[in-house]
């Protein structure tokens, strides 16, 4: 029988035994993305199922290329996308890339993120002069020392190395900025990624937090109103009524830009995604037993956290906080406060009234001035604004 012996089809028998070599009536063209269902694994090989005539081979060079995980975690009848590479070699096979398949699947998605606003995150494997060496699913990317927050442009020698040093291994969010497959070029931006990124942050951490969760955050910035501390990549608010249980006049008298604190989250509003922190909520509150520390009378120190024209608020070292009127100052004479104290002097005082149900102390400098000083004598020499009855524990001097 000739390849021109005609069947009754009309075809000759050569054409058939093409046809039965032939990959599908729509065979996979050379760079085509094709899915396919894995039929057989071994160390040498996988064989695909592309629903052609012909069943794909991943050969064991691609194999090796594909990521420890990903190799270990395949198995016979899963769906998978091959990257056609060669459609015939020259012993009849078709060639496929499950590696190459991968990757450009994610070459077809940054470039839909280049349309877009999204931002996604990469991890930072490297570095040169030029900027950061990034990993993004299975490609290769690159940030720019001049779209990167994380270490500031303007950092120089063994100050940018450290700084540099500092950020491998760890995940920072971009947007892509620029793709381009043939010169396998992927260029990502930290720096306008930063609003949205933000953004999805705090969304993110909204959902996870509840009021009354303690957690650990880095002062990033101080205002008159105000400490915002960055809490897992969002920042929260602690407003200056929140900061301490004494007035604070502005947040820098109690904190710095940098340090580490423990905050309560007081509350969270997800329509606004704004968070709200306290700093005091975490203290004790001087008031809770200040009937078992102090009483009128009652020598102390403290420090002047803000002067007033009619006197001057004292904070004790636990926080209890009150006033010191004018008229107590010094000999009870002085027309101003401002020119005999200012903010942070540590002042030697008497508490001249404590008012618990009020939450409130006076302080005086005068006790003593025309009436004897507190003493351990008897009952008859204590002034008659002092309580008589001192508790036995608690001395009536503080040496």
């Amino acid at each position: 029988m000739t390849a021109d012996v005609k069947k009754d089809g009309g075809e000759s028998f050569l054409e058939l035994l093409e046809a039965s070599w032939d990959i599908s009536a729509d065979p996979p063209q050379r760079g085509a993305i094709r899915p396919a269902t894995i039929l057989q694994i071994t160390d040498d090989e996988i064989i695909v199922d592309m629903g052609a005539k012909r069943d794909g081979i991943v050969t064991a060079q691609d194999i090796e290329r594909l990521d420890e995980t990903f190799r270990d975690s395949l198995k016979v009848g899963d769906k998978v996308y091959v990257y056609v590479i060669n459609p015939q070699d020259q012993d009849g096979n078709l060639i496929v890339s499950i590696n190459m398949g991968l990757q450009q699947q994610d070459w077809e998605e940054a470039r839909r993120l280049l349309d877009s606003d999204e931002v996604v995150e990469v991890s930072v494997e490297g570095y040169n002069k030029g900027g950061i060496l990034v990993k993004w699913n299975r490609l290769d990317g690159f940030i720019p020392s001049s779209h990167m927050i994380s270490v500031s442009s303007g950092l120089q020698g063994e100050d940018r190395r450290d700084a540099m040093d500092g950020i491998i291994k760890t995940r920072l969010g971009v947007k892509v900025i620029e793709v381009d497959q043939s010169r396998r070029r992927l260029i990502f931006s930290e720096r306008e990624a930063q609003r949205e990124w933000r953004a999805q942050q705090k969304a993110k951490l909204l959902s996870e937090l509840k009021e009354g969760d303690i957690v650990e955050g880095t002062v990033t910035g101080l205002r008159d109103f105000g400490a915002f501390v960055n809490i897992g990549g969002a920042d929260g608010l602690i407003h200056v009524s929140e900061l301490a249980w004494h007035r604070v006049d502005h947040p820098r008298d109690v904190l710095n830009v940098g340090d580490e604190i423990k905050v309560y989250v007081l509350s969270l509003d997800r329509k606004t995604n704004r968070i709200a922190l306290s700093r005091k909520r975490l203290m004790n509150d001087p008031w809770e037993n200040v009937m078992e520390k102090y009483y009128e009378g009652q020598q102390v120190e403290g420090s002047v956290t803000n002067v007033v024209d009619f006197g001057a608020f004292i904070a004790l070292d636990d926080g209890l906080e009150g006033l010191l009127h004018l008229s107590e100052m010094g000999d009870g004479t002085l027309k101003e406060p401002h020119s005999y104290v200012k903010k942070g002097d540590r002042l030697q005082l008497r508490i001249s009234r404590l008012e618990p149900e009020k939450r409130r102390v006076g302080f005086t400098q005068r006790w003593g001035t025309n009436q004897p000083i507190l003493t351990d004598t008897t009952e008859a020499e204590v002034p008659a604004e002092i309580p008589t009855e001192i508790p036995a524990e608690t001395p009536a001097e503080q040496e």
